[in-house]
C-alpha cells in the first residue's frame, strides 16, 4: 500500500512561510473584506507556531532563524485592520 505524508504548500520566502505557520497555528487571520492579517493575541497559538518552527523548520533554515521569523511577523502584525472604517473587522 502507497502511503504518502501531507505535503505543505510550497513557500517562496521565509516570511511567506512564517505567515503560513501562523495561519495555521490559528495566531493571525485574514480581514476577510480586506485581507491584512490580524493577530488573534492568543498565546496558545502563537506558542503552536513557534513550535512548528522549532521543531519542523523549512528546509535549510536553522531552528533558530525559523523561530526568530515567526517572532518578526508576529511583531510586525497588528489586531485591527487599517482599512476598516472601525478598525476591527
Amino acid at each position: 500500500m502507497l502511503m504518502t505524508k501531507e505535503r505543505r504548500p510550497a513557500i517562496r520566502t521565509l516570511r511567506g512561510w512564517a505567515i503560513h505557520v501562523l495561519q495555521e497555528a490559528g495566531a493571525i487571520r485574514a480581514c476577510e473584506e480586506h485581507g491584512w492579517a490580524q493577530d488573534r493575541a492568543d498565546p496558545h497559538a502563537r506558542e503552536r507556531a513557534l513550535d512548528i518552527a522549532r521543531q519542523d523548520p523549512p528546509d535549510g533554515i536553522a531552528a533558530g532563524d525559523a523561530v526568530a521569523e515567526i517572532r518578526e511577523v508576529l511583531d510586525s502584525i497588528g489586531d485591527r485592520c487599517p482599512k476598516c472604517p472601525d478598525g476591527g473587522c
